[in-house]
């Protein structure tokens, strides 16, 4: 499937999503095969490229999270002056 995106924000955004599913997804079925080393080795690698991938939003656009807030950096707090999903922000 070859996606379509109007700029590199949505990109990024988009594959954030499919990361963190894969994260997700491997984390409930480590649940119950705790002693998978492959999976976990995945997992280790999936939860590696989406952390790399919000710090990379948040960095060059606006948190996506509050743990990906950094206040050290800036005079103002940019978790509330950016636009909410329903006010377009994720968009």
């Amino acid at each position: 499937m070859n996606m379509q995106f109007a700029n590199e924000q949505e990109k990024l955004l988009h594959d954030i999503g499919v990361l963190s599913f894969v994260v997700v997804d491997l984390s409930l079925y480590l649940d119950t095969h705790p002693t998978d080393r492959n999976a976990l080795e995945y997992f280790k690698h999936y939860n590696r490229m989406a952390n790399q991938a919000r710090q990379e939003y948040s960095a060059k656009y606006t948190p996506l999270t509050i743990s990906c807030a950094d206040a050290s950096e800036c005079n103002d707090w940019q978790w509330a002056l950016s636009p909410m999903p329903w006010e377009g922000g994720c968009n």
